[in-house]
């Protein structure tokens, strides 16, 4: 593991939360959009049930938060280059910390998808702000550090959530787990306050000058291209987490706390990868990690459907491969995207963001829609656009990059 002391150099001092202690505010602020859905996973098949409703509305719940997250990050992003990281971030969270104090009140699935919207639109600001913040802050290999850094921690909380999820069930409903999320939003708060602004230069333009510096950005063929390929990585592993309690609970079989011991032990994966790829990436070229990232994708799948559905441990060491190169790829391809844009980092972030949260929802659609095999289906997906992906990394590195 590391040692904060390790990355105490930045360009810009924190005052109060200190160099350390900005990296896990970092941490937390990237962490919104786990710490939002998988904390209720082990909750959907009881809610469903409690509300007695189909299932699809229940996943709305998650499907919307995940579209709306996506349209709301491409507005805090760039406003965050024009009024700065700190009044966005405030607002947001407070927006966030209100909306999921309301969806623990919900008294119909209804009611409850319309605070869940709101909570998205709040927790938009923390992930558009946290990456632009990173490139404010911190430069080169430094910076490709900081974020494999942030992004082992933020991994933490999926690994966590499910579990902590699945304890407040004992002891509560499904709205203590929201009343737990409004809580968790008082905290980041209180950060946010404490927060000492990083950017250098505001962008002075109108607001619709502002928002439309995402057009600006994405007209960069290189960022653009990079955006689609590495966002896609998302698609396999949301077709996985959104229909990940069904498969354990009701196709496998196994009680709310087993559930979350098996998601917990994939989602260990997530934490593996990025501290993995700082370690390789000592010997190996950036480029030569992510092509065997993707490798390892399409072999995962190809496993998954072969075994996985015979147990629920064959699954879970079959989608592990996955998991890892998954997020693996992250920190390199977080990096080569900050590097293609030099100016307009709100907006850069915000699309970063907004991309694989909208990759990621095309996962859950794509199972939510299936009819068969949960556990085919999602070895189905990752063998598809692991070649995909692969495909498309292997003509942009050649034809964009120039990497011969």
């Amino acid at each position: 593991m590391y040692d904060l002391n390790d990355f105490n150099i930045s360009k810009k001092q924190q005052r109060y939360l200190g160099n350390k202690g900005l990296i896990i505010f970092l941490a937390l602020l990237s962490a919104f959009v786990p710490l939002s859905t998988d904390l209720y996973l082990p909750a959907l098949p009881t809610m469903s049930k409690y509300f007695n409703v189909a299932v699809y509305k229940t996943n709305l719940t998650l499907i919307l938060f995940f579209v709306f997250f996506s349209f709301a990050t491409l507005i805090w992003g760039p406003l965050s280059d024009k009024y700065g990281r700190r009044p966005i971030l405030i607002l947001g969270l407070i927006c966030y910390m209100v909306a999921s104090f309301l969806c623990a009140l919900s008294l119909d699935i209804y009611q409850l998808i319309i605070f869940r919207i709101l909570q998205a639109v709040g927790a938009g600001a923390a992930s558009a702000v946290a990456t632009a913040i990173v490139k404010d802050v911190y430069e080169g290999r430094r910076r490709e550090s900081i974020l494999a850094l942030v992004q082992s921690m933020v991994v933490i909380c999926p690994a966590v959530a499910p579990t902590i999820g699945a304890l407040l069930l004992k002891f509560t409903s499904w709205r203590g787990v929201f009343l737990t999320q409004a809580i968790l939003g008082a905290i980041i708060v209180a950060g946010s306050v404490v927060f000492q602004e990083t950017i250098g230069l505001k962008n002075n333009g109108s607001f619709l000058y502002t928002v439309g510096r995402i057009g600006v950005v994405i007209k960069n063929l290189k960022f653009t291209a990079l955006l689609i390929i590495f966002s896609m990585v998302s698609i396999p592993l949301m077709a996985f987490i959104s229909p990940s309690s069904y498969i354990y609970q009701d196709y496998f079989g196994l009680s709310e706390q087993k559930y979350s011991y098996f998601f917990a032990f994939n989602a260990a994966g997530m934490l593996i990868g990025p501290l993995l790829y700082v370690r390789l990436s000592s010997y190996f070229k950036r480029y030569s990690i992510i092509n065997v990232c993707f490798l390892a994708i399409i072999l995962s799948g190809i496993i998954i459907s072969i075994l996985g559905r015979f147990a629920p441990w064959l699954f879970a060491i079959s989608l592990l491969p996955s998991t890892i190169a998954g997020s693996c790829i992250r920190p390199p391809g977080t990096y080569l995207m900050l590097e293609q844009q030099k100016e307009d980092t709100g907006s850069v972030s915000s699309l970063i963001s907004s991309f694989s949260t909208i990759m990621g929802s095309v996962g859950m659609i794509i199972v939510s829609f299936n009819t068969g095999n949960l556990v085919e289906m999602v070895g189905i997906v990752n063998i598809i656009f692991g070649i995909l992906c692969g495909f498309l990394w292997f003509v942009a590195k050649k034809v964009l990059l120039c990497e011969k």
